[in-house]
C-alpha cells in the first residue's frame, strides 16, 4: 500500500505542477497567475474540490510517469464562494498554451454538467491559445460539445466567463455564449483572428490589445461586460456579482439586511433639471434611492446613454434600467438597445425585479441608425420586456416621448406599476416636434413666427406635456413627490412578491436578434 500510495502522491505532484517552474516564471513576468493561484485566491479557503485531476489522453501505460500534458491543461472542480457552490474551470496556460482538446473539452463538459444537475453558477477562466491543432477535428468536436452546453443551460444556471490571457479563434464563441464576460486590461484577449492572419488577408495593421482588447470589448464592441485593472480586482468583481445572483432559474436571488441610501432623498427635488434640455447624471438619482447608494453597473462603458445594473432596494437585489442624459440626451440607439434588451432578459431569467428610471427623448435619429438596423434592435427592447413576467415597476422622471415611452417599459408593455415625477413630460413627441406639425400653417401666416413658436410650444407643454393625462387614463398609477420614490418601490416590489403570470404554451418565441 505504501508504494501505490506514493506512486499517487508522485503522479498527483506532477499534475499540480502543471507546465513546470520555467513556464510558470513566464506566466507571473506576464503579470498572470497560473490557473490553480487563480482557483485558491478566488475561492473560499480549503473549499475547492478537484474533479478530472488524473484525466490524460491516450494513456496506454500507467505504469509510468510519463504526463505530456499534466491535467490536459485545464483544472476543473467546485467549491464556494462566500459560502455558495459553484463550479470552475479554469484553463492552465503553462500545459501546451492552455490549448484545448478532446480530453481537455471533457473535462470542462464535466463540471458544465454538473453545475446544471446541482443548479449552481459555472465559472469558467479562459486563458486558452485556442484548438490543440495537432489534434485535429477532435478539438473542433469538443467546442461543439461546450457551446451546445452553454446553450442549454442558458437561462437555468449563471454562467460567467473570465478573459485571463488569450482567447481566439472557435475559443471566444463560449464566453460569447454565456451570461456575462470578465475582462483584464494588458493581459485579456479575445478576437476571431488575430493581427498577423488580418494584416495577411487585408493589409491592416493592429496590436492585439487594440483588436481586442479589455478597453475594446468594453467601450466599442460591447461583447466584455466587466472591465478590472488586474486579476485580483477581476475576481472581487466577480465576487460581487455572485453576491447579487441566485445560483439557479428556480431560487430567488439571495436577500441581504436593509441599507439606507448614504446620500439624503432631498436632493432628489433639484437633482432633475425642469429644463428637459439639460443634462444631468441618473446614476446619481438612482444612488439616493437604492441600498447603500450601490449600483453595481453591467456594461458601464459600453453605449453610455443607458445604465444597467443591479442594485438592492430593501434587502433584495433588483436590476435598474434607466435612460443616461449625459449621453445622446438618453436617446435609444442600436448600441444600448441590444444592451437593455439583453439586461431585461438575464433578470427575467433568473427572477430579479425591473426597477426603470425613464427619461428618453426619442430614438436617435440618423441615417447610419437606419441603416444599422435600428428598427431591428429597438425591437430587442419591446421584445424582452414584454416577454418579462417577473415583477417590474417605472419611475418617469422628465421625459417620455413617442415610442421610446413605450419602449422603456410603459403599462401597454408589461409594467405592473408605473410612477411619474412632477417633472414628467409623457407626449407623442417633444413640444418642439408636435408645434411644427400641429401649429405649422398658423406659425408660418404670424408676423413673428418665432414668437408665435415659443407660445404654442409654451401652451402645448403646460397643457399636455405632463404626467397628469396619462395618470388620467390610468396608465400612470401615481405621481408621486421624488422624495417618495424609494419608499414607493419597496411597497410596490413587496406588493408584487408573489407575482404571477400564465402565458401561451410554445417551445419559444422569435427573438428579433
Amino acid at each position: 500500500m505504501e508504494d501505490k500510495l506514493k506512486f499517487l502522491q508522485q503522479r498527483r505532484e506532477i499534475i499540480i505542477g502543471g507546465g513546470g517552474p520555467d513556464r510558470i516564471e513566464d506566466q507571473h513576468k506576464k503579470g498572470k497567475q497560473t490557473a490553480r493561484e487563480r482557483l485558491e485566491k478566488f475561492l473560499d479557503p480549503g473549499s475547492f474540490v478537484e474533479v478530472g485531476t488524473f484525466v490524460q489522453g491516450n494513456l496506454e501505460d500507467a505504469s509510468t510517469m510519463d504526463i505530456p500534458l499534466p491535467g490536459e491543461g485545464v483544472v476543473t472542480g467546485y467549491g464556494t464562494v462566500n459560502g455558495r457552490l459553484v463550479y470552475l474551470f479554469a484553463q492552465d496556460f503553462t500545459v501546451s498554451g492552455g490549448s484545448l482538446g478532446e480530453m481537455h473539452a471533457a473535462k470542462i463538459c464535466r463540471v458544465m454538467d454538473l453545475a446544471a444537475q446541482n443548479g449552481a453558477p459555472l465559472i469558467g477562466i479562459n486563458d486558452s491559445g485556442g484548438a490543440r491543432i495537432q489534434e485535429g477535428v477532435m478539438s473542433l468536436d469538443g467546442y461543439g460539445n461546450i457551446f451546445f452546453r452553454n446553450t442549454i443551460n442558458s437561462g437555468v444556471i449563471p454562467q460567467i466567463s473570465v478573459i485571463m490571457g488569450p482567447s481566439a479563434g472557435g475559443a471566444v464563441y463560449s464566453p460569447a455564449l454565456t451570461d456575462f464576460i470578465f475582462m483584464v486590461d494588458d493581459t485579456s484577449y479575445m478576437f476571431i483572428t488575430g493581427p498577423q492572419v488580418i494584416k495577411a488577408v487585408t493589409g491592416e495593421e493592429v496590436t492585439p490589445g487594440k483588436l481586442g482588447g479589455a478597453a475594446t470589448h468594453n467601450e466599442t464592441s460591447g461583447v466584455a461586460h466587466f472591465r478590472a485593472k488586474n486579476e485580483q480586482e477581476c475576481l472581487e468583481m466577480i465576487k460581487k456579482l455572485l453576491s447579487y445572483l441566485p445560483s439557479n432559474n428556480l431560487d430567488n436571488p439571495p436577500a441581504v439586511s436593509p441599507v439606507e441610501p448614504t446620500i439624503p432623498a432631498e436632493d432628489l427635488v433639484e437633482l432633475v433639471p425642469a429644463d428637459p434640455n439639460k443634462p444631468y447624471d441618473v446614476v446619481e438619482v438612482i444612488k439616493r434611492i437604492v441600498d447603500g447608494s450601490e449600483l453595481f453597473q453591467v456594461q458601464e462603458h459600453y453605449a453610455k446613454n443607458a445604465v444597467v445594473g443591479f442594485a438592492r432596494i430593501d434587502g433584495q437585489t433588483v436590476g435598474i434600467i434607466a435612460n443616461q442624459p449625459k449621453y445622446l440626451a438618453g436617446c435609444l440607439d442600436i448600441n444600448c438597445s441590444d444592451k437593455i434588451a439583453r439586461f431585461v432578459r438575464f433578470c427575467d431569467c433568473f427572477n430579479i425585479p425591473l426597477v426603470t428610471f425613464v427619461d428618453v427623448p426619442g430614438y436617435l435619429p440618423g441615417v447610419h441608425q437606419e441603416y444599422g438596423g435600428i428598427i431591428r434592435h429597438g425591437a430587442k427592447i419591446l421584445y424582452a420586456y414584454s416577454e418579462a413576467t417577473v415583477p417590474q415597476i417605472s419611475v418617469v422622471l422628465r421625459k417620455a416621448y413617442g415610442g421610446a415611452y413605450i419602449a422603456m417599459n410603459a403599462r401597454s408593455l408589461g409594467a405592473d406599476l408605473v410612477y411619474a415625477w412632477p417633472t414628467a413630460e409623457i407626449a407623442v413627441m417633444g413640444p418642439e416636434g408636435a408645434i411644427n406639425i400641429i401649429n405649422r400653417r398658423e406659425i408660418e401666416k404670424s408676423d413673428n413666427p418665432d414668437e408665435m413658436r415659443k407660445q404654442k410650444v409654451a401652451e402645448y407643454r403646460q397643457k399636455f406635456a405632463n404626467p397628469y393625462i396619462a395618470a388620467a387614463r390610468g396608465w400612470i398609477d401615481d405621481v408621486i413627490d421624488p422624495r417618495e420614490t424609494r419608499q414607493r418601490l419597496i411597497m410596490g416590489l413587496a406588493s408584487l412578491k408573489n407575482k404571477y403570470e400564465d402565458r401561451p404554451r410554445k417551445k419559444h418565441g422569435n427573438f428579433p436578434v
